[in-house]
């Protein structure tokens, strides 16, 4: 799913059965930040949401976060965001990318507990800071000099 297109923008997505963070992160700076978080149906993303920040932001590639475990080992979930990453390529023609994503949602509750925030993750989620978090890794890893 690689591509010869030059990348400058990237969406990011930590993948999940019930939400699924999203991050905009840019080659150039080699920075990413937060977006949103989409609601998902057993895994099931609203691919209408996914279609609309696709148009919006138009990226030139999307990461999605493989939950691997502390082994790296694939997780029970690491087929299922492969899955995602497929349709996502499938879907709206774009390269993706899987990257490593162990312990950003520990590092993003972490965050969060920095700013005050001690649980209620279901009101205030994290998943769009583990996909900041995730694609900021990709970025340092693929497009650092």
């Amino acid at each position: 799913m690689m591509s010869d297109k030059p990348l400058r923008l990237l969406l990011g997505f930590d993948y999940g059965t019930k939400q699924i963070g999203v991050a905009v992160g840019q080659v150039i700076t080699g920075q990413a930040r937060e977006l949103c978080v989409l609601k998902a149906q057993n895994g099931v993303p609203d691919w209408n949401r996914v279609e609309a920040l696709i148009k919006e932001w138009q990226p030139d590639a999307v990461v999605v976060g493989l939950p691997l475990n502390m082994d790296g080992t694939p997780s029970e979930m690491s087929a299922r965001a492969e899955k995602f990453a497929r349709r996502l390529n499938g879907r709206f023609n774009l390269p993706a990318y899987t990257h490593d994503e162990r312990l950003t949602t520990f590092e993003a509750k972490g965050q969060r507990l920095r700013e005050g925030q001690s649980g209620g993750y279901r009101e205030r989620p994290v998943d769009a800071i583990a996909a900041a978090l995730l694609l900021q890794g990709w970025l340092e890893e693929n497009c650092t000099g």
